[in-house]
């Protein structure tokens, strides 16, 4: 009985975070499709995300009755802080990069908040997840030079700032204990004000407002949390391995609507991250099905 359970409850993991992961994988096709300038986009879409975190809050005190905080204190503005600056370098990476660049570069942002922690919280990492790193970070090198010879730097290191951004955040909330569930929406608000007072005089600059304004609502909001929510059926690794739906399907989704198609070098680069990454994961899983296997008998 407990085993159907606990099948069930593996599949209904399954469920909430593949749809997470798709999600968020329609993030970046979604604000090309806007068509706008970069800071009315980062203004609308973050302001947008921030009016979720406030209904949801409502709801969740007022209705639900679970307490919980929009900021949870220092450690969580400090985050709010890291968050907000990740969008920033998101949206900068987005518009002076490909979005295969993009998306196979924020992927090294797992090997980030394995690096801060081994530095800030003491806890190195394996053996298995360093060798991860040194393949990653070749495959990293292989699209960054790939945007030095095609004058995409800038919007590589943006993208390398914004995984760097986020794994400080990961760190921060891992330090603090602390529920941070709301901290990436609330703290949208951030970034809002920044991409207000950096827009057009004249006001946003946006065709189609409305694919944004659907990022913002629904999108972002549901891709967090049911990557949030994950973590309660399934293993970390395998919660991460759906972050990878992005980094597969976000070069797709732009190839089928805006026919941009990624360079070879960096095809090279994303395939070894993603090899590299699948790898990891499927080696921890393998680890934690033999820890979870009890002694036989004598």
């Amino acid at each position: 009985m407990s085993e159907a359970i606990d099948a069930a409850h593996h599949r209904r993991g399954l469920l909430i975070t593949g749809l997470g992961g798709l999600a968020l994988s329609f993030d970046i096709p979604l604000i090309r499709s806007a068509d706008g300038e970069v800071w009315s986009l980062l203004a609308l879409r973050s302001l947008c995300t921030f009016v979720v975190a406030l209904i949801a809050w409502v709801v969740l005190n007022k209705f639900l009755g679970r307490k919980i905080a929009l900021v949870p204190g220092k450690a969580g503005l400090l985050a709010g802080l890291f968050y907000g600056l990740g969008s920033f370098t998101f949206l900068l990476s987005v518009f002076n990069t490909a979005t295969a660049n993009v998306v196979f570069i924020v992927a090294f942002t797992s090997m980030f908040a394995a690096i801060l922690s081994w530095v800030f919280l003491k806890e190195r990492p394996s053996n298995a997840t360093l060798v991860t790193m040194a393949v990653m970070v070749f495959g990293v090198g292989l699209i960054v030079q790939d945007g030095l010879k095609s004058g995409n730097f800038f919007g590589d290191a943006m993208a390398v700032c914004s995984a760097l951004m986020l794994a400080s955040a990961i760190t921060v909330s891992r330090a603090s204990g602390k529920d941070m569930g709301l901290v990436p929406l609330a703290t949208a608000i951030f970034p809002a004000i920044i991409g207000y007072l950096l827009s057009p005089a004249e006001g946003l600059a946006i065709a189609n407002p409305g694919w944004i304004m659907f990022d913002g609502l629904i999108m972002i909001p549901l891709a967090f949390f049911c990557l949030a929510t994950g973590p309660r059926y399934l293993s970390a690794p395998e919660v991460g391995m759906f972050y990878l739906l992005e980094t597969i399907l976000a070069p797709l989704w732009i190839w089928i609507v805006f026919l941009e198609v990624p360079t070879s070098q960096t095809l090279a680069g994303g395939a070894v991250l993603i090899l590299a990454l699948v790898g990891h994961s499927v080696w921890q899983m393998r680890q934690k099905s033999v820890v979870a296997v009890p002694p036989p008998l004598h």
